[in-house]
């Protein structure tokens, strides 16, 4: 599985899409679209995300962004 940094993965238990940041101890660090906390992951609850996936993941960032929901 493509678990490199910079790939976009969706964290299975969540459904949320992330970006890998880096790896520590035995957890991919993951972050959201737009940026924002770091959360951990298990290797095996990620799967690469779709196109679709990552595309609807910053078209929701950036909706939420255009009604002044996040910075």
């Amino acid at each position: 599985m493509n678990l490199t940094v910079g790939s976009y993965v969706v964290d299975v238990r969540s459904g949320r899409v992330g970006r890998v940041m880096g790896h520590v101890g035995p957890y991919v660090q993951l972050r959201p679209i737009g940026g924002g906390r770091e959360w951990d992951c298990p290797p095996e609850g990620a799967r690469p995300a779709t196109d679709a996936e990552r595309i609807s993941a910053a078209t929701s960032y950036v909706n939420a962004r255009s009604r002044g929901e996040v910075p």
